[in-house]
């Protein structure tokens, strides 16, 4: 007959290190701007107000990206428990960091070695390297830097404002960079990379780059051109970004108390139809609706309802803040990258019922987001039809035009092209090839400096579709048509004209 007992006996112990391969899992669910973002963490509870991005190119390949701040550094024994995988150090109220595994994981996931300068107010210049693939052939043994090597990397011009601390930290073989020389395609990378990544630290640390506290920057470094880029600035996404809300009487503020927790769910409705960079953020709409958990003023989630609700295209305008400071025992989980918040069992009933002063529950909101999405789609039908524009304009613009305004069935799109003309007129509307032509000779004055290409100058591309599309409808021009196409044309060519002097 078995039997079981509620004590283990135990006979001595034996140590167990962690198998050196260990380092290799580590990170592996982070990309590189989730990864920048955690180094980014960093440098903020390490109290730096400026944080720089360097990609370093030599030889036509992308070599190293540094990340630097001008926080408080660290001295030769911080930085040992630092780069410790899976050390401790004592987290303060405010800090962003919490499992003693960001540098390392991050990092790891993007390169082959990780290379950490700092400097503490009153210490020398302290580096240690790691490099997973050779660590696991002597084991946990992390590299010291040679204090001139890690003075001098240290002391080079970051751009940013230096006090005598700060950290350098370093990715060499980087993964993510494209094993090519191939200009075209390392530019493209680049673009998208910085681009892709401004997004998304934009979005996580809206409420720091919105207040000052913090600055972020992007440098590209061509070291046979011995060229440094001009800074690209990230800038806030702010998921509740918009100038007017859906509904005058929100955001409302919903307050639960239950089972000895309390939680405000900060509930806001978008207005119908937006297309600005903080609606659609880094996917679509209705991908982002739902909870935007916050610690300490970083966005860990953005969007989910987490067993609230159910996801649904009509309820694409409603998103709710929730601040989880306190990190309240069984209520929210963080995974380690910072991603992602896993609720607990009492978070469903903490929401089932929140309240408002005036008696809004978070179900009587929810019907309220959807029934101003569903008057947002009606107001469409109303409004007048409009031949819709075909070359000359980005697909971004001519998908927000052909969204918002009614098409006119069976006429030819109206293209939007270049010319040289005879005279100094700005514009012609070509109705037999359903063409509005620009006069050439002001191109390279409304570019500024740009590229020229097939859809460039939107702005004023858009302006003049919008102001001259009714001109292409019907069999003929009538009068006031003929009258409005000569007024437009003296004062737009005037104003060009004088843009020019």
């Amino acid at each position: 007959m078995l039997e079981w007992s509620q004590d283990i006996p135990t006979d001595g112990s034996v140590e167990l290190p962690p198998d050196p391969r260990a380092l290799e899992a580590l990170g592996r669910n982070h990309s590189l701007e989730t990864a920048l973002a955690d180094l980014v963490d960093n440098a903020i509870d390490a109290t730096a107000t400026h944080v720089l991005i360097r990609i370093v190119r030599a030889g036509g390949r992308l070599r190293s990206l540094y990340v630097v701040d001008n926080g408080w550094g660290m001295s030769p024994g911080k930085i040992d428990a630092a780069m410790t995988v899976g050390g401790r150090r004592e987290y303060q109220t405010g800090d962003l960091g919490h499992f003693g595994l960001g540098l390392k994981a991050a990092s790891f996931s993007q390169a082959r070695s990780l290379t950490v300068m700092s400097r503490a107010s009153g210490h020398d210049v302290v580096g240690r390297r790691w490099r997973p693939d050779q660590a696991t052939q002597r084991g946990f043994e992390c590299e010291k830097v040679a204090s001139e090597f890690a003075a001098a990397e240290f002391d080079r011009d970051w751009h940013i404002p230096m006090s005598g601390s700060g950290t350098v930290i370093r990715w060499d073989d980087v993964v993510a960079f494209p094993a090519s020389d191939d200009a075209k395609r390392v530019e493209t990378f680049v673009d998208k990379a910085i681009t892709t990544t401004c997004q998304h630290l934009g979005m996580v640390f809206h409420r720091f780059l919105e207040d000052g506290r913090l600055t972020v920057e992007f440098e590209v470094q061509d070291i046979d051109a011995s060229f440094i880029s001009p800074p690209v600035q990230v800038t806030p996404l702010n998921p509740f970004g918009y100038s007017r809300s859906g509904r005058t009487d929100f955001p409302k503020e919903l307050t639960a108390k239950a089972g000895g927790y309390e939680l405000t769910f900060r509930c806001h409705i978008w207005p119908g139809r937006s297309n600005t960079p903080q609606f659609r953020l880094s996917g679509t709409p209705s991908s982002h609706q739902g909870l935007f958990f916050y610690r300490r003023d970083r966005l860990l989630q953005a969007g989910g309802w987490e067993g609230v609700h159910a996801s649904d295209r009509r309820l694409q305008l409603a998103r709710v803040e929730v601040n989880i400071d306190g990190d309240v025992t069984g209520l929210f989980q963080m995974n380690p990258e910072k991603s992602r918040v896993q609720v607990g069992p009492e978070f469903a009933r903490l929401a089932a019922v929140a309240t408002a002063a005036d008696g809004t529950t978070l179900h009587s909101y929810l019907d309220t987001a959807e029934q101003v999405y569903r008057t947002s789609q009606s107001r469409t039908a109303k409004r007048t039809p409009m031949i819709h524009p075909g070359t000359g304009l980005p697909p971004r613009v001519r998908s927000t035009i052909e969204k918002e305004i009614p098409g006119v069935r069976s006429e030819k799109p109206i293209d939007i092209k270049w010319i040289d003309f005879t005279d100094d007129t700005l514009f012609k509307v070509d109705r037999e090839s359903s063409t509005l032509w620009l006069n050439r000779r002001y191109r390279q004055m409304l570019l500024g400096g740009k590229h020229a290409g097939l859809n460039d100058v939107p702005l004023i591309k858009s302006l003049l579709y919008l102001l001259v599309a009714n001109v292409f409808e019907g069999d003929y021009l009538g009068p006031r048509d003929k009258d409005n196409i000569e007024l437009w044309q003296k004062i737009l060519t005037t104003a060009v004209q004088a843009e020019r002097q």
